[in-house]
């Protein structure tokens, strides 16, 4: 009988479509239902658990899952012992300390003796600690930006994405506290899972492009200059005299500037591709 390996997501929240996209663009067939707990993959020996963020961590640790995905800050809350596989690229935060607008305070060191309502304790308390600075962590579910006009703390720290809902709500951040994504998540201990290899095929692609063109032979020198690809350029020539097709592999981010330059050296009918899966 083949072991079945567990993989535990978000079944709700920001995390949870991206998620589901990643496993089903590495390849893993099977439905998604609003009351499933979990569903099997149909061509592989996964399951799929649809459990809340904040669990995963400690469903992790507990090897309940031998993988999970999860936010970054979710795992630092949570202070058990995981590994972080890799960094997704979706979901991305920051757990922000911030004050009401009108308050005088413009740096972290002033916060020493405030309240600071948080819905990540255990994070904020552990912060604050390690740069000596004494403050009352006030413990909330929900609606962090609230309580300083509730008077229930006199600072939040809280997950920021755009920072709209905290200029909505009068509130100014003053520092960093946590850089956050979604990751892949496992045991430290956890046995090597085709898992792995899938999803680090989709992540490594979405940041890249596969771009294909003709160019004159005088022009291959300054092309192989502007798009090196993971070794160098595949260039292959045309029945056309002294004509090449040439393809490689792009940083996504470096589009913008490489299109121009690839024209003005010469190249012509030039394509962009997504990639769906790559191994670097």
């Amino acid at each position: 009988m083949t072991d079945t390996t567990r993989i535990a997501i978000p079944n709700k929240g920001r995390l949870s479509d991206p998620s589901v996209d990643l496993l089903r663009k590495a390849g893993l067939v099977f439905e998604t239902s609003s009351r499933a707990l979990s569903v099997p993959a149909r061509n592989m020996p996964v399951e799929v658990l649809f459990v809340r963020a904040d669990d995963i961590p400690e469903l992790v640790h507990d090897n309940v899952a031998q993988f999970g995905i999860t936010g970054l800050d979710l795992v630092t809350e949570a202070g058990v012992e995981t590994r972080v596989v890799m960094e997704l690229g979706f979901g991305r935060c920051r757990l922000t300390a911030a004050v009401d607008e009108s308050s005088p305070i413009t740096s972290i060191e002033e916060f020493e003796g405030l309240r600071v309502a948080t819905s990540h304790p255990v994070t904020v308390c552990d912060f604050f600690t390690d740069k000596g600075i004494d403050v009352t962590t006030v413990a909330l579910k929900g609606s962090v930006e609230v309580a300083p006009k509730l008077d229930i703390a006199d600072a939040i720290v809280d997950l920021v994405s755009s920072g709209s809902t905290m200029m909505i709500n009068g509130l100014r951040p003053v520092a960093t506290v946590l850089e956050s994504q979604a990751a892949l998540i496992s045991r430290p201990d956890a046995d090597p899972s085709p898992i792995t290899t899938m999803v680090r095929a989709v992540v490594a692609a979405k940041r890249k492009r596969y771009v294909l063109m003709n160019a004159p032979a005088d022009a291959i020198g300054a092309i192989e200059q502007i798009i090196p690809g993971a070794e160098a350029p595949t260039i292959v020539p045309l029945t056309h005299d002294g004509m090449y097709s040439v393809a490689s592999v792009v940083d996504a981010d470096e589009m913008w500037k490489v299109l121009p330059e690839l024209e003005e050296a010469g190249a012509s009918a030039i394509l962009v591709l997504p990639i769906q899966q790559m191994i670097p």
